[in-house]
């Protein structure tokens, strides 16, 4: 007798054989109609966990080879607790053994299919049995159809061990991953947009919610990161077998870490499922499930380019508080570091505001361990640096600007998380000083000497001009960096002006004189004409939008470097009243220690203007003086405090010119400092 199917369309749980009661009905019927035609009455029982079946001899030996063997002595059968699909299952199928028509979906056909091969119903006992119909039913109807295959690799997972020897899972999963390259490959063309990638999450951190509104544009994803992780990592090896390209399996592995394993929701995904874990419970399956997703992932330059490096980020610090394996955790360390010089500040696992200090946090030692990992990787001997070396360093420094204002971090210890990353690396130390400023702001207390410790690092040639003319108004750094920054600025305050003076010499000569070129601006004419398509030898004396835009430019470069030198002027007249106050210091105990009429120590002179900073003139067993510009004799001090004063007095002289001349007189620029 043929069996009968159920559409796809009409199948759900409330309509399978499973919940419906007329399959009982039915059986009882046909039990009945059974005895009145052979006139037989019922001799077997069979028990199937909580129910017992009353059945006749006949139907099951005809079709049944276990129960062939079975019950040739005995009336009463108890089937083990493993038999596939339970009593509903069996109720369906003592119904086939007595003729009747076996209706199957995606919901039961699984459970079907190990039941009749645990009853042995094959073709050796009847013709078109219960384990040969099945078969065709799962290929031709099945595995031709995308949702019908996930309900049916669902319900394998109560029917293990059976639905693994029967093949059923492996046929789902090839099925499923075969149709999943034929959605990328889209051979028919039904596809309005292409296959979701990460590309779009590649230049910021890491958001679930993000991720989660990529993947909606993507209906079958969703299917296959629902399934458990048994499943869904041999399916992403089918994927890789079958030929799928890298940048779209990778994506498929992220979306469903980023479900399991970053969302929030998934405790409560396993509470609303019945499944009701403690918290440690909890972390373990995360943990399993974070190792299992490492394992798929790709590494080393294979993943720069498909997955963003603030995922890998997102799993770490996701890492940090269910107690992952140390192997798997020092295996995302190092793939972190190898991409570290795509990643951004908002990527970073900063310390959280917690009882526990910044510098003895989780964060900090992991970050310090990728870091230093990422150093001995790109590294060479000679330590060159280069484009990535800079940016990551630019990214060490921005990190510890945010936990250098950490009260019980050391100077020690800071200077240490500085050296994490040679000082070679660094193209620009403006995150380094931000670094430096945000740690004396923070520890008010130190001595100058440990201040001079910390910058000693800091390079002023390597600021910027808003770094630099901060360093020198910051009453927080130590004398000898405010000198040299003071030094670089001068000299950046000499070329802007002497650019300024090159801009108002030009816009004149265009102005007054139709491009005039002159012996010290010989290539002012062919630049007019070079800005100005319009002008020829007729009409030199005209003025162009050119002109004019670098007019407005010249003068606004010269009013912003007037302010600059204001302010270091004003800067350079306090330090000047310094070193007087030094100088006058260093002539009374030069004066005292030729003397030497009393034996007691020379009184120390604070210096005027010297309000915050404290001189240490301790005598060391050499005869030298330790102060704030370092360890020298008195001679070499006076010396150098002399040399300082006469810059000084040039630097102001040069501001006093500047400010008493108007811009545009050719004897401005006269001889340079």
């Amino acid at each position: 007798m043929p069996m009968e199917t159920a559409s796809p369309k009409d199948s759900s749980s409330a309509s399978s054989p499973f919940s419906s009661p007329s399959v009982t009905a039915l059986l009882k019927i046909k039990i009945i109609s059974w005895s009145q035609e052979t006139g037989l009455p019922v001799s077997v029982r069979v028990r199937v966990g909580e129910r017992t079946f009353h059945l006749h001899r006949n139907p099951l030996f005809s079709k049944s080879g276990y129960f062939k063997r079975r019950l040739i002595e005995t009336a009463q059968l108890e089937l083990p607790q493993s038999f596939p699909g339970g009593p509903e299952t069996f109720e369906m199928i003592a119904l086939f053994m007595y003729g009747s028509s076996t209706l199957i979906d995606p919901f039961n056909v699984a459970a079907l299919r190990c039941a009749a091969e645990f009853l042995e119903m094959t073709e050796e006992f009847c013709s078109g049995n219960l384990c040969e119909r099945f078969d065709l039913y799962l290929n031709q109807v099945v595995l031709q159809n995308w949702d019908d295959t996930l309900i049916v690799l669902q319900r394998c997972q109560t029917l293990i061990p059976w639905s693994e020897e029967l093949l059923i899972v492996s046929r789902c999963i090839e099925s499923l991953a075969f149709m999943a390259c034929m959605e990328i490959l889209d051979p028919e063309r039904r596809r309005d947009k292409p296959v979701v990638t990460l590309e779009a999450l590649a230049g910021q951190a890491w958001s679930c919610e993000a991720a989660n509104e990529i993947l909606s544009q993507e209906l079958w994803i969703k299917d296959l990161i629902a399934l458990p992780f048994g499943f869904f990592k041999r399916i992403i090896g089918s994927l890789r077998r079958q030929g799928m390209k890298e940048k779209y399996v990778s994506p498929i592995v992220v979306f469903y870490a980023n479900k399991w394993v970053l969302s929030k929701k998934t405790i409560q995904y396993w509470e609303s499922s019945g499944e009701r874990t403690s918290d440690a419970n909890s972390n373990d399956k995360v943990s399993t499930i974070l190792q299992g997703v490492l394992d798929l992932l790709p590494m080393r330059e294979k993943a720069s380019r498909v997955i963003p490096v603030g995922f890998y980020f997102a799993l770490l610090s996701r890492s940090i508080g269910i107690g992952l394996r140390n192997d798997s955790k020092a295996k995302l360390q190092d793939q972190i570091a190898s991409l570290l010089h795509f990643a951004q500040v908002e990527d970073l696992l900063i310390p959280s505001s917690r009882v526990d200090s910044d510098c003895s946090s989780m964060e900090l030692a992991t970050m310090e361990s990728i870091f230093s990992t990422n150093v001995s990787l790109n590294m060479d001997t000679n330590n060159a640096p280069s484009a990535s070396n800079s940016t990551v360093a630019e990214l060490w420094d921005t990190f510890l600007s945010h936990i250098a204002s950490d009260p019980e971090m050391t100077p020690k210890r800071f200077m240490e998380l500085i050296e994490t990353v040679p000082i070679s690396c660094r193209q620009s130390h403006d995150q380094l000083y931000r670094a430096m400023n945000t740690f004396l702001q923070a520890h008010l207390d130190i001595s100058q000497e440990e201040k001079g410790a910390v910058c000693k690092y800091l390079n002023c040639q390597k600021l910027s001009q808003w770094a630099c003319i901060d360093a020198v108004q910051n009453e927080m750094m130590p004398l000898r960096l405010i000198v040299q920054a003071l030094f670089v600025q001068q000299l950046n305050t000499h070329q802007a002006f002497k650019e300024c003076s090159d801009s108002f010499r030009y816009a004149q000569s265009g102005e007054f004189s139709g491009s005039l070129s002159s012996s010290r601006c010989p290539n002012t004419k062919s630049q007019c004409l070079a800005d100005s398509p319009y002008m020829d030898g007729a009409e030199q004396g005209s003025r162009t939008l050119s002109f004019l835009l670098q007019k407005d430019i010249a003068g606004q470069r010269c009013e912003f470097s007037r302010k600059e030198y204001e302010s270091t002027s004003f800067r350079i007249q306090n330090l000047e009243q310094e070193l007087f106050s030094l100088k006058k210091s260093l002539q009374l105990q030069k004066t005292s220690k030729r003397t030497e009429t009393l034996p007691t120590k020379p009184q120390s002179t604070k210096p005027y203007g010297l309000q915050s900073r404290s001189l240490s003139k301790n005598r060391n067993p050499l005869g030298h003086v330790t102060g704030c510009i370092g360890s020298v004799n008195f001679a070499s001090q006076r010396k150098y405090a002399c040399k300082l004063l006469k810059i000084f007095r040039r630097i102001t002289l040069f501001g006093s010119r500047k400010s008493n001349r108007k811009p545009g007189v050719s004897s401005l620029w006269g001889k340079p400092m």
